[in-house]
C-alpha cells in the first residue's frame, strides 16, 4: 500500500462564514488590502464534573464565542493584549498562558474580501471557575461544543448518531481512491476499523466533521449539526486548545495548574478523566501517580467526600525543577459496564 500523505487526509477545507455570524462593530472598516489580527482565548477550569470554558454571549442572541479583541498598538506584547481583553471582558485573572496558533484562513470570517483577518489563538489555564464577573461571559462545560468527544460513559449519542452519516460520506468519495482515503481518515480520527481512538486527535476530527458538512458552521441542516455552534472558527480554536491540553498532560505536570492547592486523590483521577474525556482505571492511575513522584501528603485529611476520610495530597513543585518533569501518563482507560 502506497504512503498516505498527511496533507491528504486533513486538507484545508471552505471556512466561509455566514453574515449572521460576523461580530459586529461601530469601528469603520479596515483599508482594502489591511491584515487584522485578532487575539483569542480559550479559557479552561477544571473540576471532578468536568472542564469548563468560559465563553462570551453572543449579540442579539447570536452564537457564543471565546473571549478575543484586536491586537493594538499599546499593547507591548501579544500576551499582554490577550490580558487586557480578558480582563476587559471576563474579569479574569489569567495563570498559565501558552499561545496554540495563527488561524489565518482567507474566508475564515464573512468581512470585506480586501481583509485579510487573522487570529492568534491562546490556551488560558485557572484554578477556579469564578464568576466571571461580566454579565456577558459565562463558563461552560466544553462538551456542549464537542458532546463526541465525551466517552467517559462509553461510546456517546452524539457519536451514535454521526457513525452513519460519516460512513455515507467516506462512501459517496467520486472514485475508489477518494472513497478509501476517507475511510482512512475516520480511522485516523475516529478509530473505526478497530484502529482505536486517541483523544488528542479532537481538531481533526472536527476538521473532518466540518468538511463532511455535519457541523452548523459547515452549513449542516437544522437537525444535522452536533454540537453547538461558536462564533466565527472559535469551535476551531477551542478544539485545538483541547487537543493541545488533553496531549500535554500526559508529559508534563500542567494538569495541576488547574488543581485547587489540596486535593484527593480521587479529585485528580476524575479532573483527569474530564480533561482527557476516558475513564481510568484507578489502582493503575494512583500506581502511577505515585511512582512519578508528582503529589505529596499535606498530612492533613478532609471528610467532605461522603465517606472515609480522605488524605490530602499536594503537587510536589520540585517536580519542574527536575528533566524531564513527567505529566500524567495515562494508564489503559477502564471499560464501562455493560
Amino acid at each position: 500500500m502506497p504512503p498516505v500523505v498527511m496533507r491528504q487526509w486533513f486538507p484545508r477545507y471552505d471556512r466561509s462564514m455566514s453574515e449572521s455570524r460576523v461580530p459586529e462593530s461601530d469601528e469603520a472598516p479596515p483599508a482594502p488590502g489591511q491584515v487584522t489580527v485578532e487575539l483569542s482565548a480559550a479559557i479552561v477550569a477544571a473540576t471532578p464534573a468536568g472542564p469548563s470554558v468560559l465563553a462570551l454571549r453572543g449579540e442579539g442572541g447570536g452564537a457564543p464565542g471565546l473571549p478575543s479583541g484586536p491586537l493594538e498598538a499599546t499593547h507591548r506584547t501579544l500576551e499582554a493584549g490577550l490580558r487586557s481583553w480578558v480582563a476587559e471582558q471576563t474579569r479574569q485573572e489569567l495563570g498559565h498562558v501558552e499561545q496554540l496558533y495563527t488561524f489565518g484562513d482567507r474566508d475564515r470570517t464573512a468581512c470585506d474580501p480586501g481583509v485579510r483577518a487573522l487570529s492568534i489563538g491562546y490556551l488560558a489555564l485557572v484554578r477556579e471557575a469564578r464568576p466571571a464577573g461580566s454579565a456577558d461571559a459565562a463558563w461552560e462545560g466544553w462538551y456542549r461544543w464537542f458532546p463526541w468527544e465525551d466517552r467517559r460513559d462509553g461510546q456517546p449519542a452524539a457519536l451514535d448518531r454521526l457513525e452513519a452519516r460519516l460512513v455515507a460520506w467516506a462512501d459517496s468519495g467520486a472514485t475508489a481512491g477518494a472513497r478509501q482515503l476517507r475511510r482512512d481518515r475516520l480511522a485516523a480520527t475516529f478509530g473505526t476499523g478497530g484502529d482505536g481512538w486517541i483523544e488528542d486527535r479532537v481538531l481533526e476530527r472536527y476538521e473532518l466533521l466540518y468538511g463532511a458538512g455535519l457541523v452548523s458552521e459547515a452549513g449542516a441542516p437544522p437537525g444535522v449539526g452536533e454540537g453547538s455552534v461558536m462564533r466565527a472558527d472559535h469551535r476551531r480554536i477551542l478544539a485545538t486548545a483541547i487537543g493541545r491540553l488533553r496531549g500535554k498532560i500526559k508529559y508534563r505536570p500542567i494538569v495541576f495548574e488547574l488543581m485547587p492547592p489540596a486535593f484527593t486523590f480521587l479529585q485528580l483521577q476524575q479532573t483527569v478523566e474530564g480533561l482527557a474525556g476516558i475513564r481510568l482505571h484507578k489502582p493503575n492511575f494512583r500506581r502511577l501517580v505515585e511512582q512519578q513522584g508528582l503529589v505529596e501528603e499535606t498530612g492533613e485529611v478532609t471528610t467532605e467526600t461522603g465517606g472515609r476520610p480522605a488524605r490530602l495530597l499536594r503537587f510536589r513543585s520540585e517536580v519542574l525543577l527536575e528533566r524531564p518533569a513527567p505529566g500524567l501518563r495515562l494508564p489503559r482507560p477502564r471499560q464501562p459496564a455493560a
